[in-house]
C-alpha cells in the first residue's frame, strides 16, 4: 500500500457522460452500501446536456462525506476511469458504469473475501441482467455464477463479467498501469492486462451488481464494419495478444491461444474489408503467431498470399462476403466488452 492510500478504503470510480437519471441511481447504490469506509469519485467526461453536471453536484451535496465531482474534457470511459484512479486513495477499487448499480452488501462481502485471501487480487460475484423493458433475467449474467481461480485463459475469448462485477486491490491496478484512450473494448483490454499480472480470484456465490440495458446511447452499439470501431478493436486485440504472451499462454494453453488466433484472423479480414490495410496486415501477423494449429493455421498463409496479389481491401471484402454466406449470424467477431 502506498503512503497516499488509506487502509480499508474503497474507491468507487463512476465515469459519466450525459446520463443524469442513471447517474443518480448508480451513485445512490454505492453511497447506501453498508461498508463504512468509502469514497465515490464522479468523473464527468465532458457532458454536454447540462443536466448531468447538475445531477453530479446534487449527489455531492447529498453525500458530502463520500462523493466528489471532477469535470474533465471528453476522452471516453477509459481515460475517465484513469482520471478517477489517479485521484483515488483506496486500498480497493470499484469501477462502476453510470448505467449499472451495486447491490446491497457487495463491498462488505468482497472486501472480507479479499481480506481472507491474501493470494487473491480480485473478488467477484454474481451479476444480474435487467433488459430494456425492465425485466430482470433469471440466473447469473454471463459467467459470473461460475467460480474460477484465474481470469486467464477464459478472458482471452470473452469478458465474462461486467464492469461493476469485480472489486480490485488497488495494488494490482497500479501494477497494470493506465487505462488506454480506447473507446471500445477498453474494459476487456484492461481486464486482460490485470489477468496477465494478478494472483487468484475469489468468487462469492451471491448477487453483487446489476447490469442494466437501455435504449440510450452506448459506445458498444454501432455498425460492425465501421472503420473507426474496427480500428479500435484492432488496437484492443493487439494489446490483448501482448498480455497473453506476458502471461505465458502460448506455452501453457496452446488450444486457447489457437482459438484466439482464429478471432484475430477474422478481425483481420473485416479490417481489410473496411479499408484498414495496416490494421489488417498487423492482425494477420499476430494471427499467424497465435493460430499454430487448426484450420486457421492453414488458411492464413493462403489468405496472405491472395491479399498480396489482389490487395487487402478486395481480399477482405470477398472473405467477409463468403463468411456471411457460410454462417450469416456468426461471421462478425463479437465485441468482448
Amino acid at each position: 500500500m502506498t503512503a497516499e492510500q488509506r487502509s480499508g478504503l474503497v474507491s468507487v470510480i463512476v465515469p459519466v457522460y450525459n446520463r443524469p437519471e442513471q447517474l443518480i441511481e448508480a451513485v445512490e447504490s454505492a453511497a447506501t452500501q453498508d461498508y463504512p469506509s468509502l469514497e465515490i469519485l464522479i468523473i464527468d467526461d465532458g457532458s454536454t446536456d447540462g443536466r448531468t453536471p447538475e445531477a453530479a453536484t446534487l449527489l455531492a451535496r447529498r453525500y458530502p462525506a463520500v462523493v466528489t465531482v471532477h469535470h474533465i474534457q471528453n476522452g471516453g470511459p477509459g481515460l475517465a476511469r484513469e482520471h478517477g484512479r489517479q485521484l483515488s486513495r483506496g486500498e480497493f477499487i470499484q469501477y462502476l458504469d453510470s448505467d449499472d448499480v451495486l447491490l446491497p452488501g457487495k463491498l462488505t462481502a468482497q472486501v472480507a473475501a479479499l481480506r481472507s485471501r491474501p493470494d487473491a487480487d480480485v473478488a467477484y460475484g454474481i451479476t444480474r441482467y435487467r433488459d430494456v423493458s425492465g425485466m430482470l433475467a433469471q440466473g447469473p449474467h454471463k459467467d459470473t455464477g461460475i467460480a474460477r481461480e484465474r481470469m486467464f485463459p477464459s478472458f482471452l475469448h470473452s469478458r465474462w463479467w461486467e464492469t461493476a462485477t469485480p472489486l480490485y486491490r488497488a495494488s494490482v491496478c497500479t501494477r497494470a498501469g493506465a487505462w488506454t484512450d480506447l473507446r471500445l473494448e477498453e474494459d476487456w483490454e484492461y481486464d486482460c492486462r490485470i489477468a496477465s499480472l494478478c494472483g487468484k480470484l475469489v468468487h462469492l456465490d451471491m448477487p453483487v451488481s446489476e447490469h442494466r440495458d437501455h435504449g440510450g446511447e452506448r459506445l458498444s452499439r454501432g455498425a460492425a464494419l465501421d472503420p473507426k470501431r474496427l480500428a479500435m478493436r484492432a488496437r484492443a486485440h493487439t494489446h490483448v495478444w501482448t498480455h497473453a504472451q506476458r502471461a505465458g499462454l502460448p506455452q501453457s494453453h496452446p488450444d486457447d491461444v489457437a482459438r484466439f488466433g482464429q478471432a484475430l484472423f477474422l478481425l483481420a479480414r473485416q479490417c481489410g474489408a473496411a479499408g484498414l490495410v495496416a490494421e489488417s496486415r498487423g492482425l494477420l501477423g499476430l494471427a499467424a503467431e497465435a493460430a499454430t494449429q487448426g484450420r486457421a493455421s492453414k488458411q492464413i498463409p493462403v489468405y496472405r498470399a491472395v491479399a498480396a496479389v489482389i490487395g487487402h481491401v478486395r481480399a477482405g471484402r470477398i472473405a467477409v462476403w463468403a463468411d456471411g454466406l457460410r454462417s450469416p449470424s456468426k461471421h462478425l467477431t463479437p465485441e468482448a466488452g
